[in-house]
């Protein structure tokens, strides 16, 4: 018999490598044969296989069956191969035509029934598909939405093997309707005006979507730091075409979107618990390297509460993609990288017990007991944040009020505005928030005015700023102005923003 030849895609990380099965049956005791590095799920495939196609009407063959994924030296794993090994036996037994499956790049977990899967990693499938010059792909139908994301292929999608095999032989295809991108409506809920009071930590809030600044929220238990932070996405701009389909494939890749819809353009907010490990924060594993919530943070918000509570190392671990926005996950299989770019909230008690803020009357925490908790949030992490809020408790002034705040879609026009005014600055440039200018134009083109650098260096010199902290407030600075449409940083917006980085009074 002949060789049947299918092709899929194997990732690492958010990279993606084509890989061509082929599978050769030969006379000889019957057996079955996987070349090529599978792992577990991988090898496992035989039996799904078997009985996908006996129950979908197509025959196993009683002979010598021996698959190979090529190249042989690249690692794959999961069971996204499933589907493609099934045509790749039908071809060789000349069940099926060859002609369908060229240049078409196939994923799919089968099921023993015959039914086709989801499988993860998708999107960065297909993209690196599309750049190997593949130019159609047969995807489980569960993976519709995500797959019609990569709008430059011819997406063809199955609920069964049988469907595939009845396409290959007459070329009739399921009828399938188009999706769009669209505003994820599951947040719509959420809105800045059930916040009652609280109006410097709005105000920090609205400051940090504006530029893409750090913050971090000290208050007392029930204050409304967890309703100020998990309200921050309501007031982002929403996700261009390439920054949903660099989140939708993050998202993708880590196992699945869970409850996020893969064609949402509302920015990703990821609160993992303080007890995560850091693996689960930065990314990682053993076999298969899965982003961690930082990634799946991408172009959204990272919210981490009772952050003092976190185990030692955790935060710290934070600090590579603070500064580069992103992460590098070093394992023997090799070097994974994954985008992270954040805007970080940290929320924290004042106390171990949580009552010291205010009048502190019920505090039973010793001044050793306080300084040492807010002393668990390492300095050189506490350098990297752009501002420190502390939320005082609501009190009845605040909670008798019938009068609504602003809403999120109020503040965010405000917000758009200022990344308008930020972009049009750095029209030129490969960035487009103010969190992002590099330090060496900081020094040269983006420099506040001459009495608001004197400021900041009289604080240098009196070894109360650092050098990054110095760059930190620069660029807060410069969001402080473009949400007063000052065209140059002040020196009053200079020293709001030293203060709002030291934690004083607005």
């Amino acid at each position: 018999m002949s060789i049947g030849r299918t092709e899929s895609v194997a990732l690492l990380g958010l990279t993606g490598n084509v890989v061509e099965i082929e599978v050769d049956i030969a006379d000889g005791l019957p057996g079955f044969s996987l070349l090529g590095l599978p792992d577990a799920a991988l090898s496992e495939s035989r039996d799904r296989v078997r009985a996908a196609l006996i129950n979908s009407n197509e025959t196993w063959p009683n002979k010598k069956v021996t698959v190979s994924l090529s190249p042989a030296w690249l690692p794959k794993s999961g069971s996204g191969f499933d589907l493609s090994i099934a045509l790749a036996l039908l071809i060789a037994q000349q069940t099926l035509p060859q002609a369908p499956f060229i240049q078409t790049t196939i994923l799919g977990e089968l099921a023993l029934d015959g039914k086709i899967r989801a499988v993860r990693g998708v999107l960065p499938a297909l993209i690196a598909a599309y750049k190997s010059g593949i130019r159609r792909a047969i995807v489980p139908a569960a993976n519709r939405a995500e797959a019609q994301l990569m709008s430059a292929m011819e997406v063809l999608t199955f609920a069964t093997l049988h469907e595939v095999v009845v396409w290959a032989r007459s070329g009739t295809t399921p009828q399938v309707q188009e999706l769009d991108l669209e505003i994820d409506d599951s947040s719509t809920y959420l809105d800045f005006a059930d916040v009652a009071g609280q109006g410097k930590a709005r105000q920090a809030a609205e400051i940090a979507a504006s530029g893409g600044h750090h913050l971090l929220l000290i208050g007392p238990p029930g204050a409304g730091k967890t309703m100020i932070a998990s309200r921050i996405p309501t007031i982002l701009p929403e996700l261009d075409l390439e920054q949903a389909l660099e989140v939708t494939a993050v998202h993708s890749i880590s196992g699945g979107l869970g409850d996020r819809s893969p064609m949402s353009r509302l920015a990703p907010i990821i609160s993992p618990h303080h007890t995560a490990s850091r693996v689960a924060i930065v990314g990682g594993g053993s076999h298969i390297i899965k982003p961690g919530a930082c990634s799946l943070a991408h172009h959204g918000v990272l919210f981490i509460d009772e952050a003092p509570e976190c185990a030692v190392g955790v935060l710290d671990s934070l600090r590579q993609p603070l500064e580069s926005g992103t992460i590098t996950i070093t394992r023997s299989v090799g070097n994974i990288t994954f985008p992270a770019h954040f805007l970080l909230v940290l929320a924290a008690n004042p106390c171990p017990c949580g009552k010291f803020i205010g009048k502190g009357r019920a505090c039973t925490c010793t001044s050793i007991q306080v300084r040492r908790y807010l002393g668990k949030l390492s300095g050189p992490l506490m350098d990297r944040i752009d501002m420190r809020v502390i939320v005082e408790p609501v009190g009845r002034v605040e909670m008798a009020q019938t009068e609504l705040g602003e809403s999120s879609s109020v503040i965010r026009q405000r917000v758009i505005a200022a990344r308008a005014a930020a972009a049009q600055r750095f029209a030129d440039q490969p960035w487009k928030l103010n969190a992002q200018i590099p330090a060496r134009e900081l020094r040269n083109t983006y420099k506040p005015e001459r009495e608001a650098m004197n400021f900041l260096h009289d604080e240098l010199d009196r070894e109360r700023l650092t050098a990054r902290g110095l760059h930190k407030v620069i660029r807060l600075s410069w969001t402080l102005a473009d949400l007063s449409e000052h065209p140059t940083p002040t020196l009053a917006d200079v020293q709001r923003a030293y203060a709002l980085r030291e934690g004083s009074e607005l």
